[in-house]
């Protein structure tokens, strides 16, 4: 398999692989594993969220209300600051 990359983002592969004394290819594919794994875990916890909400076990939020209490706490802790 080929990858491609942007040349900002292989001249950064090229200097961690320098400073780590690792091959280029061996940092990408740890990369994209850790990755792909939390990717993977990302996706199941979704999944598990999902079959909360339509089973019932898990509380349904009005948005406007929780928009509008978000907005309450970023005023409280802006004015918290002052």
């Amino acid at each position: 398999m080929e990858v491609h990359l942007k040349p900002g983002t292989e001249s950064r592969l090229q200097e961690l692989a320098t400073k780590t004394g690792r091959a280029p290819d061996e940092l990408l594919e740890d990369a994209l594993a850790g990755y792909l794994q939390e990717l993977g875990s990302v996706r199941d916890m979704l999944d598990r969220r999902y079959d909360d909400v339509k089973n019932g076990s898990a509380p349904l939020l009005d948005g406007e209300d929780a928009l509008a209490n978000l907005q309450r706490k970023s005023n409280d802790r802006r004015s918290d600051r002052s």
